[in-house]
């Protein structure tokens, strides 16, 4: 067995919601100074979950609505972090989550590069260098210089995958994104994940698709309620 890449110790992820809706600051002061304050309530989306993945394996993440899939990555990830537990990763880590999530809508897509790579780690004059590559993998060359605001979601997101995997990572989350743009790319982005497993990469992939799934994990975790089952 290869020394892990991913160990989750004990992990459990809180989240605090409010009992009534809050619309404003106004309505929060109104109920501060009213000696009324919003009540609010627990909820745990994670729960004393244990985990070790190893280097090169792909470990598939299962589960109904809910069930704490996405809060799991996000938490491998570092968007998040537990409010109970160790969260341990070894590598560099490319987060295939919410593409496009950081870009500025005002800027071009090829200003967007360079910011959305300096945020993952990687140096401007890399970016620069590595813009040619990535524009084409996208297949944005006509739009490149556009402001992403005239994008469409399918070209947001193929630009946010086409960044964020430019460079073989050493661990690699994946969140239902096998699904991006039109089937051309579809099977371009499948192929670089296929690539990457080949490389040794180590991946967790959540999808509702079983076909996916048994496609590319060599084991499966199914969560429930935010527990592992």
């Amino acid at each position: 067995m290869t020394a892990p890449s991913i160990k989750l110790s004990d992990v459990s992820v809180r989240y605090t919601l409010p009992t009534e809706q809050v619309r404003s600051v106004k309505d929060v002061a109104i109920r501060f100074f009213g000696r009324r304050r919003v009540q609010f309530q627990h909820f745990w989306a994670l729960r004393h979950i244990h985990l070790d993945v190893h280097q090169g394996e792909t470990v598939g993440i299962t589960g109904p609505n809910g069930a704490g899939k996405s809060t799991l990555l996000k938490v491998v990830s570092r968007v998040l972090r537990p409010t109970e537990g160790r969260v341990q990763v070894w590598g560099n880590v490319a987060p295939l989550l919410e593409l496009g999530a950081g870009f500025d809508y005002e800027l071009t897509g090829r200003e967007n590069i360079v910011i959305n790579g300096m945020l993952l780690g990687y140096s401007k004059a890399h970016m620069i260098a590595r813009t040619p590559a990535i524009v084409d993998f996208a297949g944005l060359a006509r739009f490149i210089d556009a402001p992403v605001r005239t994008y469409s979601s399918g070209m947001v997101a193929r630009l946010g995958f086409a960044i964020a995997t430019d460079q073989k990572p050493e661990v690699l989350i994946v969140d239902e994104i096998l699904s991006v743009g039109d089937a051309d790319f579809q099977t371009k982005s499948g192929q670089r994940i296929f690539d990457f497993q080949r490389q040794g990469s180590t991946i967790l992939v959540v999808s509702h698709s079983m076909a996916v799934i048994e496609k590319l994990a060599s084991r499966v975790v199914r969560l429930e309620g935010g527990k592992v089952v």
